[in-house]
């Protein structure tokens, strides 16, 4: 416990001030960084199912697409960044397959060929694409609000999932793929990431406000004023988040019980793997992105 809360005290302020500060290509340099990392946690899962993973390959493609991100995101218009990136996933998502399949055509033992390509082309949709969409919120109008709001929510359904759980938990909620999570720990998540989110984004003004005062955020990057989203469509935006979150963390419990192992990785203190840490992240990003791009176009 004392080694995961260190290691939160020391990530979450870097994760904030990256997320307020950084330049576009910096931000987009770590969150692919990342990807990285946990795609090559996912790959080792994939050896315990008798996967050979082509790493290299799926590394180059992942590291190609956030140069396109990178250069997607740079127009600075909301609209024609929001239709490059979906025209741009669209198209990476649909050739991936064939990219790796392709790949895989240079093995000797062509029956490991198709196994590794299917393992790719998932780490790809399942990992690559989610952390892209963090950089793309991050460069949404009133960017820096919802991206926070976005970790947030995911942060504190995780912490109240986990303390209540642990507490009250009486009825497991999957016992096979995880055995520690309960109803009342999924009950208590969902209303922690309500209350945290709504009340993050009903006083986004005064806390746009304060950030630009201090000059962690420019003007295009807060919410102000008639900007701000009313009350509930935050608070089922904020359910569905959590939902989505939960889900992630049990799809990747299961990808773990499949293979036999308790942690992804170990390369954050106390909390295991990177994929350990993001896994609730990659399915809540992409709810808030397409909230966003929703808003945008309305």
């Amino acid at each position: 416990m004392i080694k995961r809360i260190a290691t939160a005290l020391v990530l979450i302020p870097l994760v904030l001030l990256l997320v307020l500060k950084a330049p576009l290509y910096l931000l987009a340099i770590v969150s692919g960084a990342v990807a990285l990392l946990a795609i090559a946690e996912f790959l080792k899962l994939t050896t315990f199912y008798s996967v050979q993973p082509m790493t290299v390959a799926t590394f180059a493609f992942v590291a190609v697409f956030f140069v396109f991100v990178i250069f997607a995101l740079s127009y600075r218009t909301p609209l024609v960044e929001t239709t490059a990136m979906l025209y741009g996933i669209a198209l990476a998502a649909g050739i991936a397959p064939f990219v790796f399949l392709t790949v895989a055509m240079a093995r000797s033992d062509l029956r490991t060929g198709y196994p590794a390509a299917a393992a790719s082309a998932f780490a790809f949709v399942y990992v690559a694409i989610p952390m892209a969409l963090l950089v793309a919120i991050r460069e949404q109008p009133a960017g820096a609000i919802w991206t926070i709001y976005t970790l947030l929510a995911v942060w504190a359904g995780d912490i109240f999932a986990y303390f209540v759980g642990k507490a009250v938990g009486r009825h497991r909620m999957s016992p096979e793929i995880s055995p520690k999570k309960t109803w009342e720990g999924a009950g208590a998540s969902i209303v922690a990431s309500v209350i945290i989110g709504t009340l993050w984004m009903q006083h986004a003004p005064a806390i746009s406000a304060t950030l630009l005062r201090i000059g962690l955020i420019g003007r295009r990057d807060g919410m102000f004023g008639l900007e701000q989203p009313q009350l509930w469509p935050i608070i089922l935006l904020s359910a569905v988040v959590n939902v989505a979150a939960q889900l992630g963390d049990l799809v990747e419990s299961l990808i773990k019980r499949g293979a036999g192992v308790k942690d992804s990785g170990t390369i954050l203190p106390g909390h295991g793997g990177m994929l350990d840490r993001i896994d609730a992240m990659l399915f809540a990003v992409p709810i808030v992105w397409a909230y966003g791009a929703w808003r945008m176009m309305q």
